[in-house]
């Protein structure tokens, strides 16, 4: 069974795992879960088994490559893959009551198989069965928020399960703040997401008493991006987060993510989304 729109791929197809390891982790997030049987692949340098009941978790943003893999000949298992956008909102709304969410992305970044507990499993499950009807069912606006909101729940469940897990030992925190640079780039975050509508490189070098070049350079360095790339990712969520959220007219939400009118604040939306302020809202309502 395979079923897919513009947001979601699921299968119960043994391909499935082909399509996740030939696919890069930019294009959404992936879940596997390995019903029976088990998947040896390659990755980090050695041979890693996916065997049953363990859920095999892919994120965007942090990509590793998958190597070659071998299926057992009795493997079943439920695979889903959310859209890069739909996950990036998952997340942004996560991020906002997560405090530590960096070290546990980094977590799962290197510890990316869980073995799931039976209510666990019954929770996956049940939100795999009902997204697969809604699947079935005739397309309509009613069904695609459904959808998403199904994918919400399904995600902020998982979150919750490796939150029980991701139990991060003291030598792992010393390793991620093993030298000056991972510090900086934790701090970074944390006052990135304490002050999102501080678009100015400037402002938080100034915060960590450094210059803006280092703290583009540790940014660089730590997470691929730069520090203005940075602010213009968390910038770009929390608008669109406001503007699939709130009915606020365009010019509060403007005035109260600090642009300086609802103008510029027009013309900052439709260069990092491609529309207008109105059109992105209509648009994601449709």
């Amino acid at each position: 069974m395979t079923l897919s729109n513009d947001y979601v791929f699921m299968t119960t197809d043994v391909e499935g795992f082909r399509v996740c390891r030939d696919t890069r982790s930019e294009s959404g997030m992936t879940i596997i879960f390995c019903k029976k049987g088990h998947i040896d692949v390659y990755m980090y340098g050695e041979m890693v088994r996916i065997a049953e009941n363990d859920l095999f978790v892919r994120i965007p943003s942090y990509d590793f490559e998958l190597g070659p893999y071998e299926i057992s000949d009795d493997y079943e298992f439920m695979q889903v893959t959310i859209d890069a956008e739909i996950f990036e909102q998952i997340m942004y709304d996560h991020l906002r009551v997560e405090p530590n969410w960096y070290p546990k992305q980094m977590y799962i970044k290197e510890h990316p198989i869980f073995h799931l507990n039976e209510p666990s499993k019954e929770f996956f499950f049940a939100y795999f069965h009902l997204m697969h009807l809604q699947m079935q069912d005739r397309p309509s606006d009613y069904r695609t928020q459904i959808m998403k909101t199904l994918l919400k729940a399904a995600t902020m469940e998982m979150l919750n399960y490796i939150d029980k897990l991701a139990v991060i030992k003291p030598d792992e925190l010393a390793r991620m703040s093993v030298n000056q640079s991972d510090y900086t780039f934790r701090e970074f975050m944390r006052l990135l997401q304490q002050y999102p509508h501080k678009r100015e490189v400037q402002w938080y070098a100034q915060q960590i008493d450094i210059t803006p070049k280092y703290l583009s350079e540790i940014c660089k360095e730590r997470s691929g991006k730069s520090a203005s790339e940075w602010i213009a990712d968390i910038t770009v969520a929390e608008l669109k987060h406001m503007l699939r959220n709130t009915t606020k007219p365009i010019r509060d939400i403007a005035q109260e993510m600090e642009f300086p009118n609802a103008s510029f604040f027009c013309q900052y939306t439709k260069k990092h989304t491609g529309l207008t302020p109105n059109h992105f809202r209509k648009q994601k309502q449709q």
